[in-house]
């Protein structure tokens, strides 16, 4: 008798790939004092190549490592698509979660740990679609390149901003490009869900505010006092509020937003629809405008000696096409004696939510939800698709989950008690597959 031993699927694989790479630290405070990408990274390409795909490694500095890999396609002559995630996660205290930061652990559904959804979900989802494929001979319509990276966490300098600088090659041919953050469900009325995939993101300024003035004895009077200067300054813009700005892919969200509630969208009112869709509401909430948060103040070294400089950091967010504008007011705001200038800038981007690339990715969620909603959106924050629209690619957010009504999605980017369903992984699987199929 000949015994036929079944070859896992995306869907066996995908939970444990999620994780095993949640079990890898690769904790990212930003200043090359963490644990860096280079186990996951080795840990990636050995996945790929145990399915017969050679991934190349790339240390951009000693610990800090991105993986690229190119399938080819059945066509080579068309354009490729890039498909990328990062493998680096922001820090996480074991003492202030429920479990294990870095455990892995599944309970009451859900697959827990920094990274479950920013974002080694979509890398496990990647991985096990593309060893599934692999394994059963299945090529893409078109090339495909992986690119599994560094430094995400901390502005891509160390990850896809130096791989777009250092060796464009390996991207040759894409002119589209899919990552974070994108494709996740959100219940509305009559069980149906939308599923919100990133057609644009806000651009980044974290800036460091410095003022300067006259070292001396606190007990007397110093009217260039660079404390009170940034002080100031710093109060001026935490409390500005920037008008509304609707951009194409703002608008169009609400308006489907509001379609699928059953409100009325009043584009004078922009705000009003949020109040209906929950804790969604403070993402979604933070693209109507260009944003301004003071996040640290430091000066002096003794109560009674006035410092001769003090200093604060802001991160600032803008809109695709208001960069001008909100540089504008950040200098009128900040006055003559208070300078700045950059801890991290990046641009904006946005595309059109249209073509074939964003019909294959519909058709991949309806086919395994008929009750989906597909719609465009923008993220307030940012990903590393800000490097590669700098090569001309179309950038897309599209990480597939199904989610439970009640969690709070949004909540768990960067949170405590980070978790993703396990079901939410299996459909990613599934639909990542299906949109390769079209891709």
């Amino acid at each position: 008798m000949i015994t036929v031993v079944r070859q896992p699927t995306a869907e066996d694989e995908v939970v444990r790939l999620c994780q095993e790479l949640i079990r890898i630290d690769t904790s990212n405070p930003g200043d090359h004092s963490g644990p860096g990408e280079r186990v996951a990274a080795e840990y990636v390409a050995e996945q790929l190549g145990e399915v017969g795909l050679e991934a190349r490694i790339f240390e951009s500095h000693p610990g800090r490592a991105s993986v690229v890999a190119r399938i080819e396609g059945e066509d080579p002559g068309r354009d490729a698509l890039l498909l990328h995630g990062h493998l680096d996660v922001v820090p996480a205290r074991r003492e202030d979660w429920t479990r294990d930061p870095f455990g892995g652990e599944i309970a009451d559904g859900c697959v827990w740990g920094r990274g479950a959804v920013d974002m080694k979900d979509m890398d496990a989802m990647i991985l096990a679609v593309v060893r599934q494929r692999l394994r059963e001979g299945r090529r893409p319509p078109r090339d495909v390149v992986l690119a599994f990276l560094a430094d995400e966490e901390a502005g891509g300098t160390w990850g896809a901003q130096w791989l777009v600088r250092e060796h464009p090659e390996l991207f040759e041919g894409c002119t589209e490009a899919v990552g974070e953050v994108g494709g996740f469900s959100l219940t509305v009325p009559g069980d149906r869900r939308m599923y919100l995939i990133e057609t644009a993101e806000k651009g980044i300024a974290w800036m460091n505010l410095t003022a300067r003035g006259t070292a001396g004895h606190g007990s007397m009077v110093h009217p260039d006092n660079a404390v009170t200067a940034v002080a100031a300054a710093v109060a001026r813009l935490g409390s500005h509020e920037f008008p509304v700005r609707l951009t194409k892919s703002v608008r169009a969200f609400l308006e489907r937003a509001c379609m699928a509630y059953g409100v009325e969208f009043d584009p004078e009112r922009p705000e009003k629809c949020l109040d209906e869709i929950g804790p969604l509401a403070r993402m979604i909430g933070a693209t109507l405008r260009n944003t301004l948060n003071p996040t640290r103040l430091d000066a002096g070294y003794k109560t009674n000696v006035i410092p001769q400089s003090a200093t604060a950091q802001v991160d600032g967010r803008f809109l695709p096409g208001h960069e001008e504008e909100f540089f504008a007011v950040v200098d009128e705001l900040l006055g003559p004696d208070v300078q700045r200038d950059f801890v991290h800038h990046d641009q904006a981007v946005e595309t059109d939510y249209e073509g074939a690339l964003v019909a294959a990715m519909e058709a991949a969620l309806t086919s395994e939800d008929p009750g989906a909603l597909p719609v465009p959106y923008c993220l307030s924050g940012g990903t590393d698709a800000k490097s590669f629209a700098r090569l001309g690619m179309r950038c897309f957010g599209f990480a597939p989950l199904k989610l439970p009504p009640e969690l709070d999605f949004s909540g768990m980017f960067h949170g405590v008690d980070e978790r993703v369903p396990v079901d939410g992984l299996r459909f990613g699987a599934r639909v990542l597959d299906k949109f390769l199929d079209r891709s």
